[in-house]
């Protein structure tokens, strides 16, 4: 999918207009184009496959659990086009000696995140990608996130976080839940 450049800079002209701006003011006649650019950029994940990212190598692992956390991230929510930003965590157990790289966990999460998102749907993305990419034994996500719609309108409550998991396979037992949220440091969720 790729942007259509001039209907996003005539809307922002619009929307300049109806808030009773000039938009061919000096301060705002390149708004239309840095919109458009902002935009390209903040919704790239559109034109790329996370699972295409999960590339599997064998390593000596016996299953053993994996974990990434702290992995920061900024995205758009589909409701008011605000922002929402804050930190992925995640734990998988591979099978058979399969694990992904680090850098395309990470990537995983660049892609899902470069949309117009709902955090809820995109935790559910990160762990169903995983686990269709690498055929894991399990994986664990877990997303926390500040959403500016509740900082900036309505509730009007700055500092609120929102956290999410998505639960797949084998960390469904609760042991194995445990020693995930352990490791990510969130035992007590």
């Amino acid at each position: 999918m790729s942007l259509d450049r001039d209907k996003i800079m005539q809307g922002v002209r619009l929307i300049l207009e109806g808030i009773g701006e000039d938009p061919d003011r000096e301060g705002l006649e390149r708004t239309p184009e840095r919109m458009f650019e902002y935009f390209d950029e903040v919704l790239s994940g559109y034109t790329e496959d996370p699972t295409t990212e999960l590339r599997k190598y064998t390593t000596s692992n016996k299953d053993e659990m994996i974990s990434l956390k702290d992995i920061s991230f900024y995205s758009l929510c589909e409701h008011h086009m605000l922002p929402f930003f804050g930190k992925v965590h995640m734990a998988y157990i591979p099978q058979h000696d399969k694990v992904a790289g680090f850098s395309n966990m990470v990537r995983v999460v660049e892609i899902l995140s470069h949309r117009l998102q709902v955090q809820e749907r995109m935790t559910t993305q990160i762990a169903d990608s995983i686990v269709e990419a690498i055929d894991c034994k399990g994986v664990l996500v877990v997303v926390e996130a500040e959403h500016l719609c509740l900082t900036m309108r309505g509730i009007k409550k700055p500092g609120s976080r929102i956290i999410t998991s998505a639960i797949r396979g084998q960390m469904r037992r609760t042991a194995t839940r445990i020693e995930a949220l352990t490791m990510l440091g969130r035992v007590g969720l």
